[in-house]
């Protein structure tokens, strides 16, 4: 099993940093088909966030890839509604979260793959400070109550506001890790937690994103990104569909 979860971790966080949105949102749920109960996961799929895209971060930062004036509002306002997010899922049943996970993948998948902007020169340079805090709010909240890092609706959001793919692949990168540690600290605080698992998936994670970081600067562009990240999304919310009915 512990074989298993790492090499699952390593692939996972390989394929996902490629857009640079967090694994958790593939790793959650393939926890819990494996017998690990959904409210261990989560907390897993948060800490296992932070490590991976940390790195992936760093190396952006290195290479001058991250507009820090757009991830800045995000960072703030994701951080303090995960929190929200992670208090509120005690109260809300597996079944329900699941559901919401299920209509998170839809949604992020179909934006992925549909969502397009022709005209390259009309990507927006400029930042709406107000409109990116509530995408970050909007993407703390579902970190914090499904266990995911939140990258996945942020990189739908702000393509919808009209961002560079390329530029939005940085932020989410550089935000997810806050809103996803955010989280994890208030399940630590609830007593969710199982260290051998986190540092099993973590170990795999960083190893994973950082190869996947390095390989999608050097092979790939934004549109191939986009396409294997929808289909992965697509097939997971069908997976998940067909457990619960």
């Amino acid at each position: 099993m512990d074989i298993l979860i790492f090499i699952i971790s390593l692939v996972a966080s390989f394929v996902f940093s490629l857009g640079g949105v967090g694994a958790a949102i593939i790793l959650i749920p393939i926890l819990v088909s494996l017998g690990i109960p959904v409210n261990i996961a989560k907390p897993v799929g948060l800490f296992y966030n932070t490590v991976s895209l940390t790195g992936a971060s760093i190396n952006n930062i290195k290479n001058k890839r991250l507009d820090f004036k757009i991830g800045i509002p995000i960072i703030i306002s994701s951080f303090v509604f995960a929190i929200e997010g992670a208090y509120l899922s005690k109260f809300i049943s597996n079944k329900v979260i699941l559901l919401l996970f299920i209509g998170f993948l839809l949604f992020s998948g179909f934006m992925f793959l549909f969502y397009k902007k022709n005209d390259k020169e009309k990507y927006r340079n400029d930042r709406p400070y107000l409109k990116l805090s509530l995408v970050g709010g909007f993407a703390g909240l579902l970190s914090g109550l499904l266990g995911i890092g939140g990258g996945g609706i942020i990189s739908p959001l702000m393509l919808m506001l009209g961002f560079n793919p390329k530029k939005i692949t940085a932020i989410t990168a550089f935000v997810v890790p806050f809103s996803s540690f955010s989280g994890f600290l208030t399940y630590w605080a609830m007593g969710n937690i199982d260290w051998k698992i986190i540092a099993i998936a973590s170990t795999g994670g960083i190893i994973g994103a950082t190869l996947g970081t390095i390989f999608m600067q050097k092979k790939l562009n934004a549109g191939t990104v986009k396409k294997i990240l929808a289909i992965i999304l697509l097939l997971m919310a069908i997976k998940l569909i067909l457990k619960i009915f």
